[in-house]
Protein backbone atom coordinates (compact mmCIF):
# COMPACT_ATOMS: atom_id res chain seq x y z
CA UNK A 1 0.00 0.00 0.00
CA UNK A 2 1.16 3.51 -0.76
CA UNK A 3 1.23 6.32 1.79
CA UNK A 4 0.96 9.72 0.15
CA UNK A 5 1.71 13.11 1.69
CA UNK A 6 1.89 16.62 0.30
CA UNK A 7 1.97 20.38 0.64
CA UNK A 8 -0.77 22.81 -0.38
CA UNK A 9 -0.02 26.45 -1.11
CA UNK A 10 0.02 29.06 -3.85
CA UNK A 11 3.61 29.05 -5.14
CA UNK A 12 5.67 26.04 -4.07
CA UNK A 13 8.65 25.84 -6.43
CA UNK A 14 11.06 26.67 -3.59
CA UNK A 15 9.26 24.85 -0.78
CA UNK A 16 11.13 23.27 2.10
CA UNK A 17 8.75 20.39 2.82
CA UNK A 18 9.04 18.24 -0.33
CA UNK A 19 12.82 17.93 -0.19
CA UNK A 20 12.79 17.46 3.58
CA UNK A 21 10.28 14.62 3.58
CA UNK A 22 11.65 12.89 0.48
CA UNK A 23 15.07 12.79 2.15
CA UNK A 24 13.41 11.49 5.33
CA UNK A 25 11.61 8.72 3.43
CA UNK A 26 14.87 7.72 1.73
CA UNK A 27 16.76 7.68 5.04
CA UNK A 28 14.08 5.50 6.67
CA UNK A 29 13.79 3.28 3.55
CA UNK A 30 10.09 4.08 3.21
CA UNK A 31 9.87 3.24 -0.48
CA UNK A 32 6.07 3.24 -0.47
CA UNK A 33 5.88 6.86 0.79
CA UNK A 34 5.55 9.81 -1.59
CA UNK A 35 5.37 13.59 -1.14
CA UNK A 36 3.84 15.97 -3.69
CA UNK A 37 3.40 19.71 -4.04
CA UNK A 38 -0.15 20.87 -4.76
CA UNK A 39 -0.28 24.44 -6.04
CA UNK A 40 -3.82 25.74 -5.61
CA UNK A 41 -5.13 28.80 -7.43
CA UNK A 42 -7.88 29.06 -4.82
CA UNK A 43 -8.53 27.19 -1.58
CA UNK A 44 -11.59 25.62 -3.25
CA UNK A 45 -9.15 23.43 -5.20
CA UNK A 46 -8.31 21.55 -2.00
CA UNK A 47 -11.46 19.47 -2.58
CA UNK A 48 -9.69 17.71 -5.47
CA UNK A 49 -6.53 17.15 -3.43
CA UNK A 50 -8.49 15.54 -0.59
CA UNK A 51 -9.85 12.97 -3.06
CA UNK A 52 -6.35 11.63 -3.85
CA UNK A 53 -5.95 7.93 -3.09
CA UNK A 54 -3.98 6.82 -0.03
CA UNK A 55 -3.50 10.41 1.17
CA UNK A 56 -2.34 10.38 4.80
CA UNK A 57 -1.21 13.92 5.56
CA UNK A 58 -0.81 17.43 4.21
CA UNK A 59 1.23 20.45 5.16
CA UNK A 60 -0.36 23.84 4.55
CA UNK A 61 1.57 27.00 3.73
CA UNK A 62 0.65 30.58 2.92
CA UNK A 63 -1.82 31.89 1.96
CA UNK A 64 -4.13 29.07 3.05
CA UNK A 65 -3.44 28.48 6.75
CA UNK A 66 -6.63 30.26 7.76
CA UNK A 67 -8.72 29.72 4.62
CA UNK A 68 -8.37 25.92 4.84
CA UNK A 69 -10.25 25.61 8.15
CA UNK A 70 -13.84 25.49 6.73
CA UNK A 71 -12.84 22.55 4.49
CA UNK A 72 -11.83 20.32 7.42
CA UNK A 73 -13.92 17.90 9.48
CA UNK A 74 -12.40 19.13 12.73
CA UNK A 75 -9.40 20.98 14.12
CA UNK A 76 -7.35 20.49 17.28
CA UNK A 77 -7.94 22.62 20.35
CA UNK A 78 -4.61 24.40 19.82
CA UNK A 79 -5.26 25.08 16.11
CA UNK A 80 -8.66 26.47 17.05
CA UNK A 81 -7.12 28.79 19.66
CA UNK A 82 -4.50 29.97 17.16
CA UNK A 83 -6.96 30.32 14.28
CA UNK A 84 -4.62 28.74 11.72
CA UNK A 85 -3.82 25.24 10.44
CA UNK A 86 -0.56 24.13 8.83
CA UNK A 87 -0.92 20.35 9.17
CA UNK A 88 -3.77 18.02 8.15
CA UNK A 89 -4.20 14.37 9.04
CA UNK A 90 -6.59 12.17 7.05
CA UNK A 91 -8.27 9.22 8.76
CA UNK A 92 -10.91 7.52 6.63
CA UNK A 93 -13.31 10.29 5.63
CA UNK A 94 -12.13 12.62 8.39
CA UNK A 95 -9.75 15.54 7.85
CA UNK A 96 -8.26 16.90 11.07
CA UNK A 97 -6.35 20.19 11.21
CA UNK A 98 -3.42 20.90 13.53
CA UNK A 99 -0.93 23.69 14.06
CA UNK A 100 2.72 22.70 14.40
CA UNK A 101 4.09 26.20 13.63
CA UNK A 102 3.59 27.36 17.21
CA UNK A 103 5.58 24.39 18.52
CA UNK A 104 8.36 24.89 15.96
CA UNK A 105 8.66 28.60 16.67
CA UNK A 106 8.62 28.19 20.45
CA UNK A 107 11.27 25.46 20.46
CA UNK A 108 13.55 27.36 18.08
CA UNK A 109 13.42 30.72 19.90
CA UNK A 110 13.40 29.39 23.47
CA UNK A 111 17.22 29.26 23.92
CA UNK A 112 17.53 32.92 22.86
CA UNK A 113 14.83 34.54 24.99
CA UNK A 114 15.98 36.79 27.82
CA UNK A 115 13.87 38.75 30.36
CA UNK A 116 14.43 41.88 28.24
CA UNK A 117 12.45 40.23 25.40
CA UNK A 118 9.14 40.62 27.23
CA UNK A 119 7.47 42.53 24.39
CA UNK A 120 7.40 41.49 20.75
CA UNK A 121 6.68 43.30 17.50
CA UNK A 122 5.27 40.81 15.01
CA UNK A 123 5.56 41.95 11.40
CA UNK A 124 2.51 40.70 9.49
CA UNK A 125 -0.96 39.48 10.42
CA UNK A 126 -1.38 36.21 8.47
CA UNK A 127 -1.66 32.62 9.66
CA UNK A 128 2.01 32.36 10.64
CA UNK A 129 1.77 35.50 12.78
CA UNK A 130 -1.07 33.92 14.75
CA UNK A 131 1.05 30.88 15.61
CA UNK A 132 3.97 33.12 16.63
CA UNK A 133 1.71 35.28 18.82
CA UNK A 134 0.20 32.19 20.44
CA UNK A 135 3.63 30.73 21.26
CA UNK A 136 4.94 34.01 22.69
CA UNK A 137 1.86 34.67 24.80
CA UNK A 138 2.25 31.17 26.27
CA UNK A 139 5.61 32.19 27.73
CA UNK A 140 4.38 35.57 28.96
CA UNK A 141 5.55 37.82 26.12
CA UNK A 142 3.28 40.75 25.26
CA UNK A 143 2.64 40.89 21.51
CA UNK A 144 1.91 43.76 19.14
CA UNK A 145 1.46 43.53 15.38
CA UNK A 146 2.74 45.73 12.55
CA UNK A 147 0.31 45.91 9.64
CA UNK A 148 -0.56 47.78 6.47
CA UNK A 149 -4.25 46.91 6.93
CA UNK A 150 -6.79 49.60 7.67
CA UNK A 151 -8.28 47.55 10.47
CA UNK A 152 -6.49 48.44 13.68
CA UNK A 153 -6.82 47.11 17.23
CA UNK A 154 -5.14 48.47 20.36
CA UNK A 155 -2.14 46.18 19.87
CA UNK A 156 -1.53 47.13 16.21
CA UNK A 157 0.94 49.60 14.75
CA UNK A 158 1.18 50.88 11.21
CA UNK A 159 4.69 50.83 9.71
CA UNK A 160 4.61 54.63 9.62
CA UNK A 161 4.17 54.77 13.40
CA UNK A 162 7.36 52.88 14.23
CA UNK A 163 9.94 55.14 15.86
CA UNK A 164 12.76 55.18 18.39
CA UNK A 165 10.43 55.04 21.41
CA UNK A 166 8.56 51.97 20.11
CA UNK A 167 11.68 50.07 19.07
CA UNK A 168 13.25 50.80 22.47
CA UNK A 169 10.24 49.22 24.14
CA UNK A 170 10.13 46.15 21.87
CA UNK A 171 13.39 44.21 22.00
CA UNK A 172 11.99 41.23 20.11
CA UNK A 173 11.02 41.62 16.43
CA UNK A 174 9.63 38.75 14.37
CA UNK A 175 9.02 38.93 10.61
CA UNK A 176 6.21 36.59 9.56
CA UNK A 177 5.73 38.06 6.07
CA UNK A 178 7.32 36.74 2.83
CA UNK A 179 9.15 40.08 2.32
CA UNK A 180 12.70 39.29 1.20
CA UNK A 181 12.09 35.62 0.42
CA UNK A 182 13.70 34.02 -2.65
CA UNK A 183 13.42 34.99 -5.48
CA UNK A 184 12.65 38.49 -4.15
CA UNK A 185 15.76 38.90 -2.00
CA UNK A 186 16.05 42.63 -2.78
CA UNK A 187 12.90 43.37 -0.77
CA UNK A 188 13.22 44.50 2.84
CA UNK A 189 10.84 45.00 5.75
CA UNK A 190 10.28 48.74 6.18
CA UNK A 191 11.66 49.59 9.63
CA UNK A 192 13.71 52.45 11.14
CA UNK A 193 16.75 50.15 11.52
CA UNK A 194 18.87 52.89 13.09
CA UNK A 195 16.91 52.33 16.32
CA UNK A 196 17.75 48.61 16.52
CA UNK A 197 20.68 47.71 18.77
CA UNK A 198 22.57 44.90 20.54
CA UNK A 199 19.71 44.21 22.96
CA UNK A 200 17.35 43.30 20.12
CA UNK A 201 16.53 39.74 19.08
CA UNK A 202 15.36 39.68 15.46
CA UNK A 203 13.76 36.55 14.00
CA UNK A 204 12.73 35.98 10.37
CA UNK A 205 10.52 33.00 9.55
CA UNK A 206 12.13 32.95 6.08
CA UNK A 207 15.00 30.47 5.60
CA UNK A 208 15.78 31.11 1.92
CA UNK A 209 17.96 33.15 1.68
CA UNK A 210 19.82 32.26 4.86
CA UNK A 211 19.94 35.96 5.75
CA UNK A 212 17.24 38.26 4.40
CA UNK A 213 17.95 41.98 4.09
CA UNK A 214 15.89 42.38 7.27
CA UNK A 215 18.31 40.10 9.16
CA UNK A 216 21.39 41.67 7.56
CA UNK A 217 20.34 45.16 8.60
CA UNK A 218 19.53 44.02 12.14
CA UNK A 219 22.88 42.20 12.43
CA UNK A 220 24.68 45.32 11.22
CA UNK A 221 23.11 47.15 14.19
CA UNK A 222 24.47 44.53 16.59
CA UNK A 223 21.23 42.57 17.09
CA UNK A 224 21.06 38.79 17.56
CA UNK A 225 19.43 37.22 14.50
CA UNK A 226 17.68 33.90 13.79
CA UNK A 227 16.26 32.60 10.51
CA UNK A 228 13.36 30.18 10.08
CA UNK A 229 15.23 26.98 9.21
CA UNK A 230 15.16 25.35 12.64
CA UNK A 231 11.48 26.26 13.05
CA UNK A 232 10.68 24.54 9.75
CA UNK A 233 12.55 21.39 10.79
CA UNK A 234 10.82 21.29 14.16
CA UNK A 235 7.32 21.86 12.79
CA UNK A 236 7.91 19.22 10.09
CA UNK A 237 8.96 16.62 12.68
CA UNK A 238 5.93 17.50 14.80
CA UNK A 239 3.72 16.96 11.73
CA UNK A 240 5.40 13.61 11.04
CA UNK A 241 4.61 12.57 14.61
CA UNK A 242 0.95 13.51 14.12
CA UNK A 243 0.66 11.62 10.81
CA UNK A 244 2.29 8.43 12.12
CA UNK A 245 0.58 8.26 15.52
CA UNK A 246 -2.16 5.62 15.62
Amino acid sequence: MKFNFGLIGKSLSHSFSKKYFEEKFEKLALVNHTYSNYELNTIEDIKNVLLKENLVGLNVTNPYKEAVIPFLSEISVEANEIGAVNCIKLIGNKTIGYNTDAYGFHQSIKPFLEPIHNRALIIGTGGASKAVAYALKKVGVEVYFVSRDNKKANNYFFYSELNEIILNRFKLIVNTTPIGMHPNEAEIVSLPYEFIGPEHLCYDLIYNPNETNFLKKCKAQGATIINGYSMLQLQAEKAWGIWTKH
